[in-house]
């Protein structure tokens, strides 16, 4: 049984994700009302949170196993890195935001970096060939970890694959009055060019509210899928 998954994003009116002021303390006081017991987020999400997309030295080896408390609230993070890009997880830790981590990686996942991840304790499942399959990976969640309900933290890509696979439940923007422009092909939605309508996905409204600083929070159902 898949869990529920919301995607969650900021746009400008334009529908940007980029060249405007994101009020994050705005994102996650939404997110927080939210009984999530994961959090998914993309390998660069998570780089360009911590301002480490060109640093992926981890200089800190300090690492000591955590117990985890099966009662906290704080949500599970889980991010796919085939590639093994993220050597920071100790400072992810550390901000406490998330009671544990699981990285997701495939059979193409070099094995330095699968050694690097067991010898600091961080959780990892090897899921996919070249890439990990998102689908088996969130049956897993739920079946190994008990995730019945994970929110998206990320760009287009990885929104693109869960949405094209079918395995987005609901869609949620903030959407900021600016008007960015440019000629960039920036999305929440990043997915090869479609042939036909056949693949145009539809929504059911469920939330419109008008929030701080005239920005507009639209949270949608998706009806159907027609791939």
């Amino acid at each position: 049984m898949l869990p529920k998954v919301i995607i969650f994003d900021n746009i400008s009116l334009d529908g940007r994700i980029d060249g405007f002021n994101i009020d994050d303390e705005l994102y996650y006081s939404v997110a927080n009302e939210w009984s999530l017991d994961a959090v998914l987020m993309s390998n660069n999400t998570l780089l360009e949170k911590f301002r480490s997309k060109n640093d992926n030295k981890d200089e800190d080896t300090d690492y000591e196993e955590e117990k985890i408390d099966k009662i906290d609230s704080r949500p599970l993070l889980v991010v796919p890195d085939s590639q093994g890009k993220i050597r920071i997880w100790n400072e992810v830790l550390k901000t406490h935001f998330f009671r544990d981590i699981l990285v997701l990686c495939s059979r193409s996942t070099p094995q330095e970096y699968l050694d690097f991840l067991e010898e600091r304790y961080i959780k990892f499942m090897v899921i996919g060939y070249d890439e990990v399959n998102l689908g088996t990976a969130l049956e897993e969640l739920n079946i190994q970890f008990g995730v019945k309900n994970l929110r998206v933290e990320s760009g287009g890509k990885l929104n693109g694959l869960l949405l094209r696979d079918d395995l987005v439940d609901e869609v949620c923007v903030l959407i900021y009055p600016n008007l960015v422009g440019g000629i960039s092909h920036d999305s929440i939605y990043y997915a090869p060019d479609l042939k036909s309508e056949e693949g145009v996905i539809d929504l059911k409204l469920l939330k419109m509210e008008k929030l701080k600083n005239e920005t507009i929070l639209l949270h949608y159902r998706i009806m159907k899928y027609q791939f």
